[in-house]
């Protein structure tokens, strides 16, 4: 099965752009599913009422790859602000680039498992008959920030686990550099940086 993995990012964009963002991991979820692939997106911290910042989005299937590469670049969505009435301008942009998780997560600063909570679920979603049924699909807490993600890609219970490590491991080190506000990192695209690029898609909402 393809794994492929996704940084989507507002960069540093207003709340308008999580708004965006929100909707968009909604459409891209919906289009996963449709062509029988799985999605999961893990928020680097807990998204407010409008949506997360960033989000690390997870696609596996045999159509995970072309899917992708529709998504990958600057996203345009043009819709008038709900929470600034007044805002004269109605083009938001978000970024999404692909990324790799590491091979071997204890030579990459993974987090102290010690911080970390396990708990094992029935794998669920699209995908027939070769859905894995038995609870083998785990969910990870880092206890400290409350950082959750969820992996059902295997069906072994021990390489979801080793999955969702790493998963964690990136969404700890999106929490960091957002905290750290550093626009010129190699995980985050400036506002500035999504508009002069060339847009893949456009949503109207």
């Amino acid at each position: 099965m393809v794994d492929i993995h996704l940084l989507a990012t507002t960069g540093n964009g207003p709340v308008e752009c999580r708004i965006a963002l929100k909707s968009l991991l909604a459409s891209l979820k919906a289009e996963a599913e449709a062509v029988g692939c799985t999605f999961e997106a893990t928020a680097a911290r807990a998204p407010d009422a409008h949506g997360p910042a960033s989000a690390i989005v997870t696609i596996s299937g045999d159509g995970a790859t072309m899917l992708a590469k529709g998504y990958c670049g600057s996203i345009r969505f043009i819709f008038k602000s709900p929470v600034r009435p007044g805002h004269k301008r109605q083009n938001w942009f978000v970024g999404v680039r692909p990324v790799e998780l590491a091979d071997n997560p204890q030579d990459a600063g993974a987090p102290d498992p010690r911080d970390i909570r396990f708990e094992t679920l029935r794998a669920g979603g699209p995908g027939g008959q070769h859905q894995n049924t038995t609870d083998s699909a785990v969910r990870a807490t880092h206890v400290p920030t409350g950082v959750t993600v969820i992996c059902r890609d295997e069906r072994s219970q021990h390489r979801n686990k080793a999955t969702a490590i790493r998963r964690l491991q990136m969404a700890l080190q999106l929490l960091v550099e957002r905290q750290a506000r550093n626009a010129k990192t190699a995980l985050f695209l400036a506002n500035k940086e999504l508009e002069r690029g060339n847009e893949v898609k456009v949503f109207r909402l």
